[in-house]
């Protein structure tokens, strides 16, 4: 599947405060006929609009699936032995520890193959992809032959670049600054 992922675009975005018709622009203009909410929790008091009945509805009228990946949710509980040092906040750590897990190797490859099948938006609520675990799974698919477009406005993307404090270990992500463990 290496050579068909590389065919592959997987854009992101936040809906953050933004309207349902901003939002819906972002995703017509990247031709994005598949959306795939990574909110752990895919509601909002604040923002209704985004709520995950009202959200699937609209974008279903719109001609855009909606799919819940309850599985690629944030707010994830850190290890203690976590081997992610170079992170600053503690629940990117947790969700870097999470990405090891089956349950995640599971749901990216259903996101993979659904992403095959037709164009895919991954969605959370943070506008900006460094504010949010959508740049951790943006690295993964990075790491795994996807490229990854993130959408900023309707008229300007951003293409993912992986941090500078990761590296890659047998295939993994690791998150420690290019300091191996010692001992």
């Amino acid at each position: 599947m290496g050579e068909e992922r590389e065919a592959i675009t997987i854009y992101t975005l936040g809906h953050s405060t933004r309207s349902l018709e901003e939002l819906l622009a972002m995703l017509d203009g990247a031709g994005v006929t598949r959306l795939v909410d990574v909110r752990r929790h895919p509601g909002s008091r604040r923002h209704p609009r985004f709520s995950r009945d009202s959200l699937a509805e609209a974008l279903g009228r719109h001609g855009i699936d909606y799919v819940w990946a309850e599985a690629l949710g944030g707010r994830r509980k850190p290890r203690k032995d976590t081997r992610h040092r170079a992170f600053r906040v503690a629940s990117f750590a947790a969700y870097a520890d999470y990405m090891e897990t089956e349950a995640f190797q599971r749901a990216m490859a259903a996101l993979l193959e659904g992403a095959a099948r037709a164009p895919t938006a991954v969605m959370c609520a943070e506008a900006r992809p460094e504010q949010c675990h959508r740049r951790l799974i943006s690295d993964w698919l990075t790491v795994h032959g996807v490229r990854v477009m993130h959408l900023m406005t309707p008229t300007r993307a951003v293409a993912h670049a992986l941090p500078p404090f990761a590296r890659v270990e047998r295939g993994a992500l690791v998150y420690d600054g290019g300091q191996l463990p010692l001992g």
